[in-house]
């Protein structure tokens, strides 16, 4: 894995495409090849930052749950809280990286999920911690919004490469945070304030990569008209016409976008509910505590190997439905197990419905590749991501709502299984070989 990023990186040092004000011809390597580097930091740290606050609470549902006085519904609010400020906050996202540019708004990100960590376990009230949650989570939508953004920026000869790089990432943050926070919340004195906030020390440091690049805005400026010029082989005209267009395209006008919207939405409704539910689905089913975290960071593991083969394999094929079918049966599965065996067969379980979850990094693939322009994956990017989380925030509060009614996790993980089949559909359309800018004016 090391040596072809080690090649592409020597390649990015090399480019002209990444000039800076202080260096506006390639004649000084030294500073781009920095720039380059701190940048893969920043990408990096920030992928880490961006699922910790979701399956820490979740390794620890059940004592958040005892010391609030929260009922099973309103548990179910909680992890619903997650889509439901990424779609608002994350809708926000392009305009906040036109005005003061994407690495700003980042920077900004990792300082409001740092704040929300250390704020959110000693608020004192559900309400608090709530709020305290919000902060944090708003703080994740931008950045999720604006990594393809920064990538297809920065990196746009590298954008499956890349897309894996920061997607390995966020699924070993992921999965860290599963399997750590049980085990290090007993080493702290067994306070659950303490191990959900030891996580705001990740954000803190997620923040200073990002620090050279917060007045950096007529830079990425530059560096967008070249990688267009770069991508697509068109005249400086003709780049500059696409700069002003860009912003008036209609991406609700294309096919592709919606389908990719839900696609995004309904593997986020099965990320959620697993983040949230699927290790106090194992303690109910008998599973240790600290077992029942285990497994559900050998779901978000899988992602880490995963989510860099698939981005690569995704952009070498001229249709993605294939990978999306094969995500979908692995999730089937996993849940046909939960269902009949949930303890017997429970690491076989955790690892397919790892690799389902792996259709993330696929669906932010798609969002680099559905789109000619960093400009038009921005707007894509923030219509596919803030309409599917509009879309899978009823998802963990209705599994929440069955589990408190039914006594048992039976109509849950049914509804899991169900919506699996709508994803495999909207996903094969999501997959096919068209861009949105085509789609928008016809």
């Amino acid at each position: 894995m090391m040596a072809p990023m080690a090649r592409e990186e020597n390649r990015a040092t090399t480019s002209t495409w990444i000039r800076t004000p202080e260096a506006p011809t390639p004649a000084r390597p030294a500073p781009r090849a920095w720039t380059t580097r701190l940048l893969i930091a920043g990408i990096v740290l920030t992928a880490l930052n961006l699922r910790p606050a979701i399956t820490s609470l979740g390794a620890l549902l059940e004592e958040v749950r005892d010391a609030l006085g929260m009922s099973g519904s309103v548990a179910g609010l909680l992890t619903s809280v997650p889509p439901l400020c990424f779609a608002v906050f994350g809708v926000t996202a392009p305009r906040l990286a036109r005005r003061f540019g994407p690495a700003a708004v980042v920077c900004a990100g990792m300082v409001a999920i740092a704040a929300g960590l250390l704020i959110r376990p000693f608020t004192g009230g559900t309400a608090g911690f709530l709020a305290a949650s919000a902060l944090t989570l708003m703080g994740i939508a931008v950045s999720n919004v604006l990594m393809p953004v920064i990538v297809k920026r920065w990196f746009p000869d590298r954008v499956g490469s890349m897309t894996g790089l920061y997607s390995m990432a966020l699924a070993l943050g992921t999965a860290s945070a599963a399997a750590v926070t049980v085990p290090m919340t007993e080493a702290l004195g067994g306070s659950w304030q303490t191990g959900l906030a030891v996580w705001g020390g990740l954000g803190a440091a997620a923040v200073l990569p990002w620090l050279p690049f917060v007045r950096d805005r007529g830079t990425t400026r530059a560096q967008d008209a070249h990688a267009r010029v770069d991508d697509r082989g068109t005249t400086p005209a003709q780049d500059a016409h696409a700069r002003v267009e860009a912003p008036r395209l209609r991406v609700t006008r294309s096919r592709t976008a919606w389908a990719l919207a839900v696609y995004f939405g309904l593997q986020a409704t099965g990320a959620y509910i697993t983040m949230g539910w699927m290790a106090q689905i194992f303690r109910d089913s008998g599973v240790h505590a600290g077992t029942a975290g285990l497994l559900l960071a050998v779901t978000m593991v899988m992602g880490v190997p995963l989510a860099f083969v698939i981005p690569r394999l995704a952009t070498r094929l001229p249709h993605q439905g294939p990978i999306v079918l094969a995500l979908g049966v692995c999730g089937l599965a996993g849940y046909a197990g939960l269902y009949l065996a949930p303890a017997g067969g429970s690491w076989l379980w955790a690892l397919l419905l790892g690799i389902s979850n792996c259709s993330f990094p696929l669906a932010l693939t798609m969002v680099g590749m559905r789109a000619r322009s960093s400009a038009g994956v921005a707007q894509l990017s923030g219509f596919a991501q803030s309409t599917g989380y509009l879309i899978s925030i009823p998802g963990p509060l209705l599994v929440g709502v069955l589990y408190q009614h039914s006594g048992g996790w039976g109509l849950p993980i049914a509804l899991m299984a169900g919506l699996m089949i709508p994803q495999m559909a909207v996903g094969v359309l999501a997959g096919r070989d068209r861009t949105v800018e085509d789609e928008a004016t016809r």
